[in-house]
C-alpha cells in the first residue's frame, strides 16, 4: 500500500503558498519566504503577497544552500511556537533563522510525531526505550518523551543538540539522553552490546559529516543502517519510523529495502510520500517514509 501523509491543521503553522521554486509559510505570527526546489509550478498568490513576508531568504551567489535572510522591521532572529494535538501531545519549539534557510523545524513531520507519540504510549514496556538518530532539534525526541519513553537523542552537531535541549525545556520536559556521535558507529556498538529498543526513529540526510569528519552518504549507508536497526528492535514490542528527504530518492527504494530487511512487516508497513498542501491546493512533496509497529498492548 502506497500512502500519502500530510500535516493536519495546526494553529501555529500554515503553508500559505508554493511555486516558482519558493514556499511561503507562517510560523506563529511571522511569515517566511524561502527556496523550495520541488515547487516547480506557478504560485497562486500575487507577488505583492509574497513581498509582505517578514523574512525572505536569498541564496548566496554560487551556493546551492547557504545564503542570508532579509528581515522586515519587528522580525526577531528567534521566536517560539506552540504545537498541540487532540491526542494530548503538547510541545513548544524555538525557531531561528539559519544561514542554510532552515528554521529548526520540519512541519511536514507532524503525522510522524503523532505516530511516535501514540505508538510510544501503546508499548507494553513500562518505560519504552526509544532511539532517535539524526535527531536534529528534537521534535520526534520530544514526542516520544512526552509519551513516557526513555529517549536517546543522537546528532553529530553539538549546537543542534543544544537547540533540542531548549525545545525540551520550553516544552516542560526533561530526562532526555543527549549524544553527539556518528550514528553508524554508535549503532554498530549498540548491536555488539545486545541493546534493544522499543522505538527507533531514523531521519538521515542525503549527505553529512560526523563529529570527527566521518562521511555520510545516504545511498552508501542506508542498507547497512536498516540491517543494524532490525537487530536493535525488540522483536516482540516495537515501532519503527524512517524518513528520507533526498531529491529523486524514490519510496520504491525504501520498499525494496524494508521488504528484504523486515520481511514479516509486509502487511503492516505504511510506505509512501510526505507532503504539505498549501491554500492553493498544491501538494508539495517533502520526503519519503516507511513506518510500522507491533500490535498495541491490551
Amino acid at each position: 500500500m502506497y500512502d500519502f501523509l500530510t500535516t493536519s491543521p495546526w494553529p501555529d503553522y500554515a503553508l500559505l503558498d508554493s511555486g516558482n521554486f519558493q514556499k511561503l509559510e507562517r510560523f506563529g505570527k511571522y511569515v517566511l519566504a524561502r527556496p523550495e526546489p520541488q515547487a516547480i509550478w506557478d504560485a497562486h498568490l500575487p507577488a505583492s503577497e509574497w513581498q509582505q513576508a517578514d523574512a525572505t531568504f536569498a541564496r548566496a551567489p554560487g551556493s546551492t544552500e547557504k545564503g542570508q535572510w532579509s528581515l522586515k522591521k519587528g522580525m526577531p532572529e528567534q521566536w517560539v511556537i506552540a504545537y498541540e494535538r487532540p491526542d494530548g501531545l503538547r510541545l513548544k519549539f524555538r525557531l531561528g533563522l539559519s544561514s542554510f534557510k532552515h528554521v529548526g523545524l520540519f512541519p511536514e513531520q507532524d503525522p510522524n510525531w503523532q505516530f511516535i507519540y501514540n505508538q510510544t504510549k501503546a508499548r507494553r514496556a513500562q518505560l519504552p526505550r526509544v532511539l532517535n538518530l539524526f535527531a536534529y532539534t528534537g521534535a520526534a525526541t520530544l514526542a516520544a518523551r512526552a509519551a513516557g519513553a526513555d529517549v536517546t537523542h543522537l546528532d553529530s552537531v553539538k549546537q543542534v543538540n543544544f537547540w533540542a535541549r531548549d525545545n525540551m525545556e520550553a516544552s516542560q520536559l526533561d530526562g532526555v539522553r543527549w549524544l553527539v556521535e556518528d550514528a553508524m558507529k554508535y549503532v554498530r556498538r549498540e548491536v555488539k552490546r545486545g541493546s534493544k529498543y522499543q522505538g527507533l526513529i531514523l531521519d538521515p540526510p542525503a549527505y553529512g559529516r560526523g563529529p570527527n569528519g566521518e562521511k555520510w552518504q545516504l545511498e552508501d549507508e542506508l542498507n547497512e543502517l536498516l540491517k543494524l536497526s532490525q537487530q536493535l528492535l525488540d522483536p516482540e514490542d516495537h515501532f519503527f519510523v524512517v524518513n528520507l528527504y533526498s531529491l529523486g530518492f524514490s519510496a520504491l527504494i525504501l520498499d525494496n529495502l524494508t521488504q528484504a530487511i523486515f520481511p514479516g512487516k509486509k502487511a503492516v508497513r505504511e510506505l509512501g510520500e510526505i507532503y504539505l498542501h498549501d491554500a492553493g491546493q498544491h501538494k508539495l512533496p517533502l520526503g519519503t517514509f516507511c513506518r510500522f509497529a507491533t500490535s498495541h498492548k491490551h
